[in-house]
């Protein structure tokens, strides 16, 4: 595998042990660097937000990533739908019209600077669900990169980058099934482009956990997101311009 982009998800207070666990895994495999995406919305105390700026001096990218990460209310059939059956009530953005949702990408954003952290490029929403936002909304929000299932979302630019994406969140029988599935064909489907790889807090200890490891092995660069911004053709990456 030449080159991927590594992301750890869910970075919050509760799971910054976690977080820590997967950056020793990373720096055995030989990774110096990921992208943090990090949950403003939770109690964070000094010697959290301590640990976050250490870890961004040591390299590793601070990304947004909703605000709170839980739902308690679905306004419409396809959240519930979505947050019963995928999300596990993490898919904020899917409770919220396009106004709700920009505000929370201000709010998410203004954070870091508010807490002496650097300001992000990147955006992941929870579950990668962009929710009520058309993609003209992507030029009213803060942030450079968005990154949505399927790929990278540059707004400045307005070039979308398809690149494939795999994940090791398999807390159950049937997650695990679908997910060995799922990152089997992003594997064939990568064509010299760099992979996403995904990784949540518990994944290291659940049904994957292995296959994770093996995965991590075989990186040979590790790339921060706003690399594709200068270098995405370079890189074997699909841009096409919306």
């Amino acid at each position: 595998m030449a080159n991927a982009l590594i992301s750890i998800h869910d970075v919050m207070p509760e799971t910054l042990p976690q977080t820590a666990a997967i950056l020793r895994l990373l720096g055995h495999a030989g990774i110096p660097r990921a992208t943090l995406l990090v949950v403003p919305g939770r109690r964070w105390s000094v010697a959290d937000l301590d640990t976050l700026r250490y870890w961004s001096r040591l390299g590793h990218r601070l990304a947004g990533h909703g605000w709170s990460h839980h739902v308690d209310r679905h306004r419409s059939v396809h959240g519930r739908l979505h947050g019963r059956l995928f999300s596990r009530q993490a898919a904020e953005h899917l409770a919220l019209d396009a106004p709700g949702v920009l505000h929370l990408m201000h709010r998410n954003y203004q954070w870091f600077a508010s807490h002496d952290l650097p300001r992000p490029g990147l955006y992941v929403p929870p579950a990668w669900a962009l929710g009520a936002l058309a993609r003209g909304d992507l030029t009213r929000q803060p942030f450079r990169q968005i990154e949505t299932l399927t790929g990278v979302y540059d707004t400045a630019s307005g070039a979308f980058t398809t690149l494939p994406v795999i994940g090791f969140e398999a807390d159950t029988p049937w997650r695990a099934v679908a997910l060995r599935a799922s990152n089997a064909l992003a594997r064939r489907l990568t064509l010299g482009r760099p992979l996403r790889i995904a990784i949540h807090p518990h994944d290291p200890h659940l049904r994957l956990g292995e296959a994770l490891r093996r995965t991590l092995a075989r990186v040979d660069r590790c790339l921060h997101y706003d690399e594709l911004l200068a270098h995405g053709v370079v890189l074997g990456a699909r841009q096409t311009a919306q």
